[in-house]
């Protein structure tokens, strides 16, 4: 039975390349350590709202350990004797791909968990932030060829 007397959850994806991490009990940076979807010419102008980007991002080594990680943080926060707000903040560079994958994820396990969140996804619909990616980094390097 889902707890009323608690205030919501809040899970928000963000992109650090659209500006500084949203306040929260507790912000998670996947940038350097996950996949990026970004990476693949297919996937780049996707969100994880697709379900190639979301299978992408989650069979990524080491992102269901996160998700994990995030729910037991929750979960932590939520025992205190304090009843108050709870917000977990996700961000990579764009706010596209992987950040909005493990809130999309992080937000069904807490559902499933009796402890539904509110999901936010504060840069998803926001242009594709173009970086150097494999193929043009190689193209500048071998001059195209």
């Amino acid at each position: 039975m889902t707890d009323t007397t608690r205030p919501p959850v809040t899970i928000t994806s963000f992109g650090y390349g659209h500006g500084d991490a949203p306040k929260a009990t507790a912000v998670y940076d996947v940038r350097d350590h996950f996949r990026d979807p970004h990476v693949d010419p297919a996937l780049r102008h996707k969100t994880a709202e697709s379900p190639d980007v979301f299978d992408a991002v989650m069979t990524t080594p080491g992102v269901t350990a996160l998700v994990d990680c995030i729910v037991h943080t929750v979960f932590a926060y939520v025992a205190g004797p304090t009843p108050a707000p709870v917000s977990i903040a996700i961000g990579c560079v764009g706010g596209r791909h992987r950040s909005a994958a493990i809130a999309i994820r992080t937000a069904q396990v807490l559902a499933g968990m009796q402890l539904p969140a509110v999901l936010e996804h504060r840069d998803i619909a926001r242009a594709v932030i173009e970086r150097p990616t494999p193929e043009t980094t190689t193209a500048a390097t071998d001059g195209g060829h």
